[in-house]
């Protein structure tokens, strides 16, 4: 979400935004709200983790090539057009067993597929509209691996505890306008602030109320960048 407030507040080009985003989660940024998930309980698998890793890494470079091929207008209207779409879905989402209820171990076998393919799709997402990929992967991972919300969340910020977005960032870095670094260190230290924070919140809330929150910021987002554009 960092992208709407970005341009909102410092003016950056869409693409610049992107960037810049992908290369402040390079940084651990998430490990506070990892290490406040873990400290609440919620459930973590490290192979599951791995694969999305794999995925994410392979998808981050081919969606930041994709992405310069697209003017920065219509990357902005795709990108509002993708957040209004994943509100909407975790809005009309219903509540379903998750394994918080059956108590059932991830297998090696059951994650492999699943994380190399949301991996992929969250990587591909990140590189070609710069956002961390959780927007995209959270529901995947809650509705394919049956994962509860707060375990979605989890995978989603370890996963990012590797600096995954380093392809994509290397072609953002290396396009005609370049990423301004002089803003990187306080984007940095706001995203590690709030993640934690974030993590705390959401630890003493219910899934389907963590799920409404989830939606409200995305369509906020939406429109605060659509009034930009």
């Amino acid at each position: 979400m960092l992208i709407p407030l970005l341009g909102a507040f410092l003016g950056l080009a869409q693409h610049q935004a992107q960037g810049l985003t992908l290369a402040a989660m390079l940084l651990p940024n998430g490990l506070p709200a990892v290490l406040e998930y873990r400290r609440r309980g919620v459930r973590m698998w490290g192979h599951l983790t791995g694969f999305l890793v794999l995925g994410f890494l392979v998808g981050a470079w081919g969606g930041a090539m994709t992405a310069h091929l697209i003017p920065a207008k219509e990357m902005r209207w795709l990108f509002i057009a993708f957040l209004c779409v994943m509100a909407l879905r975790t809005l009309l989402k219903r509540e379903g067993q998750s394994r918080v209820e059956d108590a059932r171990a991830l297998t090696l076998q059951e994650s492999w597929l699943p994380g190399l393919v949301t991996g992929l799709v969250g990587g591909l997402a990140s590189g070609l509209l710069g956002i961390g990929g959780g927007v995209i992967m959270i529901p995947m991972l809650c509705g394919w691996l049956r994962l509860s919300q707060h375990e979605a969340q989890l995978a989603s910020l370890a996963m990012m505890l590797a600096p995954v977005g380093l392809p994509a960032v290397w072609v953002y870095a290396r396009s005609g306008a370049g990423l301004p670094w002089f803003i990187l260190g306080g984007v940095a230290c706001g995203f590690l602030l709030g993640a934690y924070l974030g993590a705390r919140v959401a630890g003493r809330v219910k899934g389907p109320k963590l799920r409404l929150w989830f939606a409200c910021i995305t369509l906020a987002m939406a429109i605060l960048l659509a009034i930009r554009g």
